[in-house]
């Protein structure tokens, strides 16, 4: 069975799952949260990555909006073991926005 890239670590799935049931507004925050952090561990996108991501045929649920689709692909470049940490402050995130 073809697992999904971030099916392979249970706390990035979980992450991505609790962002996919979230508000707009939270997803652009978890988006920040992640491009931040993977810039901040040095993962850079150039311009015609992000572009050519977007402009394939839109089959995923984060493909329809550009800044979520570019976290992900940030998200998805970084080692597991950075994804793992990333998506624990995700779901940190997220819990706190679902209790405001």
């Amino acid at each position: 069975m073809n697992k999904r890239w971030y099916d392979i670590d249970p706390t990035v799935s979980l992450a991505v799952s609790l962002m996919r049931n979230a508000n707009v507004m939270t997803q652009y925050k978890c988006a920040d949260l992640i491009v931040k952090k993977s810039k901040e561990n040095g993962i850079d996108l150039s311009e015609n990555v992000i572009t050519d991501a977007f402009n394939y045929v839109l089959r995923r649920w984060y493909d329809t909006d550009q800044k979520i689709a570019e976290a992900f692909e940030y998200l998805k470049l970084l080692p597991e073991a950075l994804q793992k940490e990333v998506a624990l402050e995700l779901i940190k995130l997220l819990q706190e926005e679902e209790s405001n």
